[in-house]
C-alpha cells in the first residue's frame, strides 16, 4: 500500500469510528444535552464520509443544515425545556426495550450475515454506464432543484419552517401570559 492509501484508510477510519460513537452517544445518553452532542459528532463523521467521496458539497450542505441548524436547534429546545422536560424512570419499560434491543441485534446480525453471503457468492460484474462530467458539481445540483425538483424543495422548506414553529411552540410550553391580569387583581398596588 502507498502512504497516500493508507492515509486514505485512516481518514475512513476515523471518520467511521466518529460516525459510530457520535450514534452509540445519541441513542445511549441519559441526558438530552449529550444526545445533542452524540447527534453532532455523527453528523461530522458523516461529513468526512462525504469528503472521501469526493462530495465537497454535499459536506458543506451537511455542516450548514443538520450542524449548523438542526443540532443548535435541538439544544435551544433542551435548554429552554430545562430538567422539567425529562420523564421519570419507569421499570415497567424495561421489558419492551430490551426486547426491542435484542430484535434489532437480531435484525442486525442477520443482515450483515445476509450481505457476507451475497458478497462472497460468485456474481457476473455489471458495468455502470458513463457519466457526463457535469453530473455532481453544483451547478448540475441547482439546476436539478430549481427546475425539475422545485415542488419537492418547496416542500421540504415548508416542513422545515413547521418543524422550527413547532420546537418553539414545544419550547415555549404553557407560560402565563404576563398581559392577563388575575381575577380579584385591579392592576394597583394599595399602599
Amino acid at each position: 500500500m502507498t502512504k497516500m492509501q493508507t492515509l486514505e484508510w485512516a481518514f475512513f477510519a476515523i471518520a467511521a469510528l466518529l460516525t459510530l460513537a457520535g450514534a452509540v452517544a445519541t441513542v445511549a445518553a441519559r441526558r438530552p444535552i449529550r444526545s445533542a452532542m452524540g447527534l453532532l459528532v455523527t453528523i461530522l463523521g458523516i461529513c468526512g464520509c462525504y469528503l472521501m467521496l469526493h462530495a465537497e458539497f454535499l459536506a458543506t450542505v451537511q455542516l450548514i443544515v443538520y450542524a449548523g441548524a438542526v443540532v443548535i436547534l435541538f439544544i435551544f429546545v433542551v435548554m429552554l425545556l430545562g430538567s422539567a422536560a425529562t420523564s421519570p424512570s419507569d421499570d415497567k419499560a424495561a421489558l419492551p426495550r430490551y426486547l426491542s434491543a435484542g430484535l434489532f441485534l437480531a435484525c442486525v446480525v442477520g443482515g450483515g450475515s445476509l450481505m457476507m453471503r451475497v458478497a462472497s457468492a460468485k456474481t457476473k460484474s455489471t458495468a455502470l454506464p458513463a457519466v457526463d462530467a457535469s453530473f455532481g458539481t453544483i451547478e448540475k445540483i441547482g439546476h436539478e432543484l430549481f427546475t425539475e425538483k422545485v415542488i419537492p424543495f418547496e416542500l421540504t422548506s415548508a416542513l422545515l419552517l413547521v418543524a422550527v414553529v413547532g420546537a418553539l411552540a414545544v419550547g415555549r410550553g404553557k407560560q402565563a401570559d404576563p398581559t392577563r391580569q388575575l381575577p380579584g387583581n385591579s392592576g394597583e398596588e394599595e399602599a
